[in-house]
């Protein structure tokens, strides 16, 4: 387990109290009701893999990452802390104003808003307007904008770039547009790319051209 000052831990305990029971919540619910409030849950990428992305960040070197899909923030601070190691910053996208506002909260909590750059409404348009070359992407958004994303943003890559899109294995009702994604990212032959079995699994990409 890594290590972070008493601000971050703080912080991630709330968000793991919050975790276990939204949890217990969800598979309580028929699949149908479930998608109708998904919105209402606090749908992270887990303590696994937000472990890994942190340590490949730092690994990397990454200065400029991008997050697709804030949530409620619990990847962002992984990123952030992850991007305050490396002097750099996260620019992290959100349509719902209510989950930004709560992530907002707890990145402050935790002392890491000078290192994060919120950029609120449609994701598509947030990408397309981006000026920055990125060296690392977390894609972790609805699944049907998997590909429109991927799109924006793989022409927006610096070389050597990591790409991590969660939920590849899991949920297993997405599955065509999962297949989908993988194909593209390998029709580009521009990645190295490989299917991990951590958290909900995570497709990991390199992007090779140099």
């Amino acid at each position: 387990m890594i290590s972070f000052d008493t601000k971050i831990e703080t912080v991630l305990k709330t968000y793991h109290q919050r975790i276990e029971t939204e949890s217990i919540l969800m598979k309580s619910l028929p699949l149908e009701e479930g998608m109708k409030r998904r919105d209402e849950f606090l749908l992270s990428v887990g303590l696994e893999t937000a472990i890994f992305v942190n340590t490949l960040i730092k690994s990397a070197q990454s200065k400029i990452i991008l997050e697709i899909g804030t949530s409620y923030g619990y990847s962002t601070i992984w990123l952030a802390e992850a991007a305050r190691a490396n002097g750099g910053r996260v620019i992290t996208l959100e349509n719902n104003v209510e989950k930004v506002a709560y992530a907002k909260q707890k990145i402050e909590e935790a002392g890491l808003s000078d290192f994060v750059d919120w950029r609120v409404g449609d994701a598509l348009e947030n990408i397309a307007n981006a000026t920055e070359k990125f060296d690392f992407v977390l894609v972790d958004i609805w699944k049907e904008l998997y590909l429109p994303c991927f799109d924006l943003f793989y022409p927006k890559l610096n070389p050597s770039a990591w790409v991590l899109s969660d939920n590849m294995i899991y949920p297993a009702h997405s599955i065509q547009e999962t297949t989908i994604y993988k194909n593209k990212i390998q029709e580009t032959q521009a990645f190295d790319t490989v299917l991990l079995p951590i958290g909900s699994g995570i497709e990991l990409s390199f992007y090779k051209n140099k």
